[in-house]
């Protein structure tokens, strides 16, 4: 792919049971920031209408979605989770391209961060997830840098695994 290929609005989804955290970057991929935190996460038309507002108004070219691998690699019933979201993630939005990258480590990264930032865990709660979204965009965007390709496993919403 050339520069221009990868340029763009990415987005960076921390799917949660529980909460979801929305990350953006600018075109260039240069800066991630959080956008917001959808909750509940079980709650599909809030989640699919929160989401359709951020696709519209970032209009990304990838959403880069979390997969939470164990520490030694393989796959769980939250990997399964993740798989399933962005199934859904990528039947919904056609004209986006879903892809996974592996998230281990992002929610303890985040929370380290915001404890030095003195965020109290109570005070966390409802950023975490947005923190641990800039994360897995920030580690999408480094590999895109270093590989010149898109990161991750592209996820198809037309078929089921």
């Amino acid at each position: 792919m050339t520069v221009d290929e990868l340029r763009g609005v990415r987005l960076g989804i921390d799917w949660g049971r529980a909460r979801i955290g929305v990350a953006a970057c600018d075109s260039a991929g240069l800066l991630a920031y959080p956008v917001e935190t959808i909750s509940p996460a079980g709650d599909r038309a809030l989640v699919l209408r929160r989401l359709t507002a951020i696709v519209t108004e970032y209009e990304p070219v990838v959403a880069y979605l979390g997969l939470p691998r164990h520490l030694k690699g393989g796959e769980g019933a939250s990997a399964a989770m993740a798989r399933g979201e962005g199934r859904w993630l990528a039947a919904c939005f056609p004209g986006l391209e879903v892809r996974v990258v592996d998230e281990r480590m992002t929610t303890v990264t985040a929370t380290r961060q915001l404890h030095e930032a003195g965020r109290t865990a109570r005070s966390q709660r409802g950023v975490i997830d947005q923190v641990a979204a800039v994360a897995i965009l920030d580690h999408a965007l480094d590999a895109e840098r270093h590989t010149g390709a898109r990161a991750g496993e592209r996820i198809d919403g037309r078929t089921r695994q």
